[in-house]
């Protein structure tokens, strides 16, 4: 089943960017934590085996560290698919750049929000990508 395109226009964008911000805000953690433990799991895995047999018979960490670490990636995998049921196209989680599909003047094109800023003042073309950023006309905002 195919999903409609949402488009935007820039009082649109501006009026969901608090709860896209929120959002990123929590995504922006859990991608930190799990960094930690993928961190802490290298660690582990890279040890000498004697340090694992010193450790508990009844844990197995590399087992524990390996099944969090995929709840935390379902986790975010939710995450990111929430930005894309909202018709939202989540470029970078940090720093955030989030994308809000629009059409100007007749023509597709992208709202253009990263994190920082305090809202939707910037477009760019669908294959321009983040260097093509231009202001938003005046007439537009």
């Amino acid at each position: 089943m195919a999903v409609e395109r949402k488009w935007f226009t820039p009082g649109e964008a501006n009026e969901l960017l608090p709860r896209i911000k929120a959002e990123l805000e929590v995504l922006q953690r859990l991608a930190n934590s799990i960094e930690r433990r993928f961190a802490e799991l290298q660690r582990i895995k890279t040890s000498s085996v004697h340090a694992l047999t010193d450790l508990p018979t009844e844990t197995d960490p590399l087992f524990e560290l390996e099944a969090q670490l995929e709840f935390m990636r379902m986790e975010a995998d939710m995450l990111v698919g929430n930005f894309a049921r909202k018709g939202v196209l989540l470029k970078m989680i940090e720093p955030a750049l989030v994308d809000f599909p629009s059409v100007l003047d007749g023509e597709p094109v992208l709202l253009c929000w990263k994190e920082g800023e305090d809202g939707v003042s910037h477009y760019h073309g669908w294959n321009e990508g983040f260097a093509g950023r231009r202001a938003l006309p005046e007439e537009w905002k």
